[in-house]
């Protein structure tokens, strides 16, 4: 479909809403009129058409909402030719093949992901400012062709005019939105004023010693709700026409990548943006973020720059991800056909005689790739955020890890100062001695299953000697490392560990541990590892 009839095919719909909208209010207008003819007057007639008003005001409010809200800003850093000669170079010689207008703006941001953007004039009539967001993750996963590939399908949406007509569609689902949230609101209010009406007779009947009457309030707002459903319905038309003609555009625009990266590249991109995508995720959810609680950011520049080594340190799992695609079917509600769909559509073209071939690393196409990441921080993290203290990783996974199992043994120490034990692994040891069963009182107050709450006599004890030893061993850890004796070591390649700073200290530690939650507890062997000076 050419942008003319896709142009053509927005204006139909949003005039649809409009012509909806004229719709339902001639029927309101119908419905008093035929009210008044079959003989309905005096205040029956006053409170139809109060009702017609009521229900005619967000109509017309939605009809003419001149304003749309602007869009959320993306945070980031705009960078001028000046200051990125080798990218903006990149980018226009790239629009130039696709055969379109560069962008005005280059922003760096945070995702992974590139996107365009287009201030279009009078619904998309007239050309505007074009930005185009570039992220530093995508950026720091992907060699230069495989970008190249990636830009040239954002060239791809301005060559083929899919930003101009943003502006027109989105003000469709923005008014549809607006005018079916505010039937509900409308309708929300109604059933609050109704409830709150009738407990306040059923408050003063019960005062008066009567019986309340149960509070129902099933047919107040019944009639906003029932606008409601229409503008939903059309809405849901609305949403999958237009959505259907996004997922068009997308295939249009990765053909754009094909033509300037080769079939091969195209094709490579989209599947290593399916393995950086959750790969950044896990990064920002486990390293980049994993000292916030405790106050504590990695290196400037590493907050997103460190998804490099997680990225070296984990390759097989990444090449996993990029040849299994998700093979979920494509939703009618998505804006992107499936990705296992759109590599398959490219790597069904001929052969070009363009292998994928390895390339420099994309940040190689910036000034300083270290310094836009610092910069990269400053625009996106909060001032709270930034001011936050940096610690090189190995630093940061230590104190974070220290702080967070002390915070975990909160619950802990409740449960021991209950038993009237002390907070320490001494004073749990001393109780022991003094009193084997104190053991299991213990960890009956831990949350435990079904099963093992039904349990007694031996049985009792076998499922409650895991936790046991997770207690001991949690004290045992708090102990270690406040003599400085255990440390948390990073791992790229897997979750944090524990490691003792003495040769041999672990196995002597897991003997002293069996022997100290044994029906016949032994905790000399564990005073002396730990606890001797």
């Amino acid at each position: 479909m050419g942008a003319s009839l896709r142009a053509l095919r927005a204006l139909v719909l949003l005039a649809g809403f409009y012509l909806l909208g004229v719709v339902l209010l001639a029927a309101l207008v119908a419905a008093v009129g035929g009210a008044e003819s079959a003989g309905l007057h005096g205040p029956s007639l006053v409170k139809l058409i109060i009702v017609a008003v009521v229900l005619a005001v967000p109509i017309v409010r939605g009809m003419f909402m001149l304003r749309l809200p602007p869009p959320d800003p993306i945070p980031g850093v705009p960078v001028t030719e000046r200051q990125e000669p080798v990218l903006w170079q990149t980018v226009r010689e790239i629009a130039e093949q696709v055969g379109t207008r560069a962008p005005d703006e280059i922003l760096l941001v945070a995702d992974v992901n590139a996107a365009v953007t287009e201030d279009a004039r009078l619904l998309g009539l007239l050309p505007g400012t074009r930005r185009l967001h570039i992220g530093l993750p995508l950026m720091t996963g992907m060699d230069e062709m495989r970008l190249r590939s990636v830009l040239a399908h954002e060239m791809g949406h301005y060559a083929n005019l899919d930003t101009r007509l943003t502006p027109l569609i989105r003000r469709g689902r923005v008014q549809l939105l607006r005018t079916v949230d505010t039937f509900h609101e409308r309708s929300d209010a109604k059933i609050a004023k109704e409830r709150a009406k009738q407990e306040k007779k059923a408050g003063k009947r019960i005062a008066a010693g009567k019986k309340a009457k149960e509070i129902d309030t099933t047919g107040d707002g019944a009639m906003y709700r029932a606008m409601a459903k229409i503008y939903t319905a059309y809405g849901k038309f609305y949403q999958r026409a237009t959505l259907s003609d996004s997922r068009r555009q997308e295939l249009a625009a990765d053909l754009a990548a094909v033509r300037v990266a080769g079939r091969d590249s195209a094709s490579s991109a989209l599947r290593e943006v399916n393995a950086i995508g959750p790969a950044h995720t896990f990064y920002m959810d486990s390293y980049a973020t994993l000292g916030v609680g405790a106050e504590l950011l990695p290196p400037q520049g590493q907050v997103f720059g460190g998804l490099r080594h997680l990225l070296d340190a984990r390759a097989a799992e990444l090449d996993e991800l990029r040849a299994e695609l998700p093979q979920e079917p494509t939703d009618p509600y998505d804006s992107h056909p499936a990705l296992a769909e759109r590599v398959a559509r490219i790597e069904a073209l001929p052969d070009d005689g363009r292998a994928a071939q390895a390339s420099r690393p994309s940040l190689e196409l910036l000034a300083d790739a270290e310094a836009s990441l610092v910069e990269l921080e400053r625009a996106v993290l909060t001032p709270e955020a930034y001011a936050m203290r940096r610690l090189d990783w190995a630093d940061l996974v230590h104190e974070s890890m220290t702080r967070y199992v002390g915070r975990g043994s909160e619950e802990l120490r409740e449960i021991l100062a209950a038993e009237g034990v002390g907070q320490d692994l001494a004073s749990l040891l001393d109780a022991v001695d003094a009193d084997p069963a104190v053991r299991w009182r213990i960890t009956g107050r831990l949350p435990q299953s079904e099963e093992a709450a039904a349990a007694t006599g031996r049985a009792a004890r076998e499922f409650a000697r895991p936790a046991l030893r997770r207690v001991v061993n949690q004290l045992v850890t708090a102990e270690l490392t406040a003599r400085g004796a255990v440390r948390w070591e990073l791992s790229w390649s897997e979750s944090a560990t524990l490691r003792y700073l003495a040769d041999g200290f672990e196995d002597e530690l897991e003997r002293a541990l069996e022997r100290a939650v044994a029906d016949l507890p032994d905790t000399e062997p564990l005073r002396k590892l730990v606890l001797a000076p």
